[in-house]
């Protein structure tokens, strides 16, 4: 333990000096909490279940009739009720793992990836980034958050199944048991208990009044526990000043708890100091264009829904919402339009860990298609029905709403991103800061990064992220530069590293400089830089949209001698075969095309394998064409097009405006 105070003391003196005494005064907190019981909580008198039951639910948590549910959302309902089954039987797939074949008693504190187990003491005294052996606590977090047990509660609105509701309460009430309050590692970060707290209120609502969850002793030590969640989050809110997503989903949570009770002075100060933090964090964290700071696809997403689930029940109760979040919010959907542009799945763009609030729906982790549609219908606007819709919402009042044509190109400039789109076509351009204030957190160095998808096939990839602290090496070599699609100067990294095991930070050096974004009839535009070093990359890129074609030109700005290093990692399934000097196939099932470097004299081009991350603790064996030089500075074109609308003359397709 003596380690865990030594690391924990060594970090802090590196924090500024109101994070350190925020940090301190937690400490305190807990200190005292050692030498407590648990905090009391409601029991169930004079009709408290019943008066719970009876408040307005925040979501759609009503019996569903199963071929309406089918007319809106054809086939989904198969899907719920197998993985309602799967989740019953105890088979599950979490971050990666595979499906798994779970014994009980269930593995509460556990990474079941490795076996390996945190100890069931006070959460303070527990190392929860113990670098020492290959476990993740991602792992026992996931799966004590419980949402890969919504299908049953979903199965049950649908079915109205006995069954159902069995298993939800067995699930809890092992749970409850296996992780008494304030101990053990499903106890150690307010996040968590925030993330449960959404979940345990829905399962409220779905099944309070089911024959299984009436009796008294499971309502006394649901509500208990509950509400403990909600006087834990409230005593370790994560606000230490410059804050992320653990101090947004903490804000939710409060609110989310506070508005369920609703009675009495506590649970009114929790909504009280939740609606405070999120009106606070949502304009400290996202930029005025709606671009989360965190500068990360993944991240973005679950803070809008953080942000939106909240808005959303206090509208449910009547309370107000004021409209300069609504209008925040809304651009943060917008956003999520434009990076997806309707493709099947988002620019792995920082870092990923899968992270959601309420996920109904069935589509791959990486498809935030229903996030934009989702906080429209929030904001009374049309929007096409999707699983996701239907369980938030409820049933449509008109069904046949068309989904949202494909966003335009549009410079998020505030966010620093750049997003090229036409039919079939994305072109997604970070040249902004390194993320979370300049401090990195889940941000990469990955400024003049390119993901590019063509004629609707996924063609250039940034590799992800895979794990967080399960493995620092892995972390490391998926965030640093060469890992992007971006220029490398003399193999330094656009943002110092601050030690290896300081997994989200990172020395800001890299100072992005955009110059130049153009929207024409048929072209879009782009020239962007980066200084902070001797030599300053710049990166000009022109999308051809008529054609499915892309021009980039990377020159360099400086004096002397240097390596340079251009890396292209193509995205899982994409094939590369040279056919002469400087030109490439790409095949990509049944299309292909061509990648044509008319600049590769002075340059050596490699192939060598990469590894591209999807989705959290999955990676893919892809490859990378990486050009290299040594020597003078000297400009570098690539050309990438559909090869069977190859051009007549590839140098009119680096015609850059004056």
């Amino acid at each position: 333990m003596t380690g865990i105070w030594l690391n924990r003391i060594s970090r802090g003196l590196s924090r500024p000096p109101g994070e350190l005494a925020r940090r301190l005064a937690m400490e305190g907190r807990a200190f005292l909490e050692r030498f407590q019981g648990p905090p009391a909580g409601p029991l169930d008198e004079a009709g408290l279940w019943e008066r719970l039951g009876a408040r307005p639910s925040p979501w759609f948590t009503r019996p569903v009739d199963t071929s309406l549910y089918e007319t809106h959302c054809p086939g989904d309902g198969e899907r719920i009720l197998a993985a309602a089954d799967a989740a019953i039987e105890g088979r599950i797939d979490l971050l990666g793992s595979g499906p798994v074949q779970l014994s009980r008693p269930l593995p509460w504190p556990e990474d079941f990836k490795t076996g390996l187990a945190w100890p069931h003491k006070f959460h303070r005294d527990i190392d929860v980034n113990d670098f020492s052996r290959p476990s993740d606590v991602k792992l026992p977090w996931e799966f004590s958050r419980l949402q890969w047990a919504l299908p049953a509660g979903q199965a049950y609105l649908l079915k109205g199944e006995a069954r159902y509701a069995e298993f939800v309460r067995a699930l809890l009430e092992e749970w409850i048991k296996a992780n008494p309050y304030g101990r053990g590692v499903n106890w150690t970060s307010a996040m968590e208990a925030s993330m449960r707290i959404f979940v345990w209120v829905w399962f409220f609502h779905v099944f309070h009044q089911a024959p299984a969850w009436q009796d008294e002793s499971f309502r006394n030590d649901f509500l208990i526990s509950l509400y403990r969640h909600g006087v834990y989050v409230s005593r370790y809110l994560e606000d230490f000043g410059l804050n992320g997503n653990h101090c947004v989903a903490d804000g939710a949570g409060l609110v989310v708890a506070g508005l369920f009770f609703g009675e009495g002075g506590k649970p009114a100060s929790w909504v009280a100091q939740g609606w405070r933090v999120l009106e606070r964090e949502m304009f400290r964290q996202t930029h005025p264009d709606g671009v989360d700071f965190e500068a990360s696809t993944f991240y973005h997403r679950l803070v809008a829904e953080l942000f939106l689930l909240p808005m959303a029940y206090r509208r449910v109760l009547g309370m107000e919402v004021p409209g300069a979040m609504d209008e925040r919010l809304a651009l943060m959907g917008e956003f999520a339009d434009s990076y997806m542009a309707g493709q099947a799945a988002a620019p792995l763009w920082g870092d990923g860990d899968d992270g959601r609030v309420l996920p109904f729906g069935g589509q791959a982790v990486g498809d935030h298609n229903y996030l934009g549609p989702l906080i429209r219908n929030y904001l009374g606007d049309g929007a096409p029905v999707s699983p996701e819709l239907f369980w938030l919402s409820g049933p449509p009042a008109a069904s046949g709403i068309e989904g949202k044509p494909t966003a335009p190109s549009r410079a998020f400039a505030e966010g620093g991103v750049y997003i090229m789109t036409g039919p079939g076509d994305r072109v997604f351009i970070d040249c902004g800061p390194v993320g979370f204030g300049g401090r990195g957190g889940h941000g990469h160095n990955d400024c003049l990064s390119v993901d590019l998808v063509l004629d609707n096939t996924a063609l250039l990839s940034d590799c992800g992220s895979f794990v967080y602290t399960a493995s620092p090496g892995w972390r490391n070599r998926l965030r640093a530069t060469n890992a992007h699609n971006t220029p490398q100067i003399d193999s330094a990294e656009q943002n110092r590293f601050v030690a290896p095991n300081e997994l989200f930070r990172l020395h800001e050096v890299a100072r992005p400089e955009p110059r130049f974004w153009r929207v024409d009839e048929k072209f879009d535009y782009f020239e962007g830089a980066y200084s902070g070093h001797v030599v300053r990359p710049v990166r000009r890129m022109i999308l051809d949209r008529a054609h499915h074609r892309l021009a980039i030109e990377d020159r360099f700005e400086g004096q002397g001698s240097h390596r340079l290093s251009v890396p292209y990692h193509l995205a899982p399934g994409v094939d590369p075969e040279r056919l002469e000097d400087g030109i490439w196939r790409l095949r990509a099932g049944e299309k292909s095309f061509l990648l044509h470097c008319p600049d590769i004299q002075g340059f050596t081009a490699t192939e060598r394998p990469c590894w591209i991350s999807p989705s959290y603790g999955v990676k893919l064996e892809s490859r990378a064409l990486e050009f290299n030089r040594e020597g003078a500075l000297a400009r570098l074109r690539v050309l990438i097009y559909p090869e069977n609308n190859a051009p007549k003359d590839v140098e009119v397709c680096f015609n850059f405006p004056a």
